[in-house]
């Protein structure tokens, strides 16, 4: 076997272009996996034995190697929502035998860039960036270093950026429309933080919603959050102060609205008999709460495994053309929405 030299690691990476397969295919040869062809293990392992490569994890960080790391920023960790993602993500990793590097940025645009920069000087071999709070911050000096990354949910950085994100305005549109089938005119809307795309892209949905159907749009309707919990709760306390409350109330994610569920009971009043509570997300405790909460089911897991799917192609091709991608989303109907008592029965 020819012999490694120790300043110049091989990884993995290097290993898939020029075996000419995926990174997934050199693990699964790796680790002896029954679902390799033959000829596919035969020719992986003469690249392996070519290029010296040694599947073991010491020494990585020596000056000039790669880091077989890949540097994933979250704004926190605080809902299921960035957990499902990472769930994703490190589940891809994994799989070719690549670590992860967490840095929470908690919602800091200055300290979100701070991360970027340093990473991007050879900490990690590659970036995903999690609902990043202002990418455009960064992502001109990331493209002209030619380093690696995706961003996963946002929207607003152009078409030259690769990015993995949910559609977002046809959920929120579908949610409403669902609404107002079941009889609901007077709905209210808890928004996300009015500086991420996809809270844009669902107040945009939901106020569609409204037009399309002849339903006015009232602006008392609407209350400005920030994703976290207590501001369902707040928004919703304040919709139904209102002269005319809402009957619905639909929230831009989860747990804004078991917030909203909270502010309801705490009224004296029922979910979903007199007031329907509907969120978006669906992250694991939507299904948990009771009565269960409707949603509208981003695939998360789903955005964290193809997001990482995505720079590893870029890391075994850096040419290869910038896509974005966009993954369906589904409306998920439980306990917390009804008709309207006035409708009802």
């Amino acid at each position: 076997m020819a012999k490694q030299n120790p300043l110049s690691k091989v990884t993995i990476v290097e290993v898939a272009r020029k075996g000419g397969v995926s990174l997934g295919t050199v693990s699964r040869v790796i680790n002896n996996d029954i679902h390799v062809a033959p000829e596919t293990r035969e020719r992986v392992s003469k690249v392996m034995q070519e290029m010296g490569y040694v599947a073991n994890r010491q020494a990585r960080s020596l000056r000039g190697s790669k880091t077989n790391v890949i540097g994933v920023l979250v704004p926190d960790l605080g809902t299921g929502y960035i957990g499902e993602i990472v769930h994703g993500i490190d589940a891809e990793l994994a799989l070719g035998q690549l670590d992860l590097m967490l840095f929470t940025t908690h919602r800091t645009a200055s300290k979100e860039a701070n991360y970027v920069a340093n990473m991007g000087k050879g900490m990690v071999d590659g970036l995903l960036l999690v609902l990043p709070r202002n990418p455009a911050d960064y992502v001109e000096t990331l493209t002209r270093r030619n380093f690696p990354f995706v961003l996963i949910d946002h929207q607003g950085t152009g078409q030259k950026c690769p990015a993995v994100c949910a559609s977002n305005w046809q959920g929120a549109y579908n949610a409403t429309e669902y609404l107002i089938k079941l009889g609901h005119t007077r709905i209210g809307f808890i928004t996300g933080s009015m500086d991420l795309g996809a809270a844009l892209d669902r107040l945009d949905g939901y106020e569609s919603g409204l037009r399309i159907h002849h339903i006015p749009k009232d602006p008392s309707l609407i209350y400005e959050g920030t994703f976290f919990q207590p501001d369902g709760y707040a928004g919703a306390c304040t919709l139904m102060d209102i002269e005319d409350p809402p009957t619905a109330i639909f929230a831009s994610n989860d747990v804004m609205a078991m917030g909203a569920m909270d502010a309801v009971r705490s009224r004296g009043l029922r979910v979903p008999e007199d007031v329907s509570v509907l969120g978006f997300d669906d992250i694991p405790q939507s299904a948990l709460v009771r009565p269960a909460l409707s949603t509208v089911q981003q695939p998360l897991e789903q955005m964290g495994r193809v997001a990482t799917q995505m720079l590893l192609d870029l890391l075994l091709n850096p040419e290869k053309e910038i896509s974005r991608i966009e993954l369906p989303t589904q409306l998920i109907v439980r306990g917390s929405t009804s008709s309207p008592k006035d409708k009802a029965g």
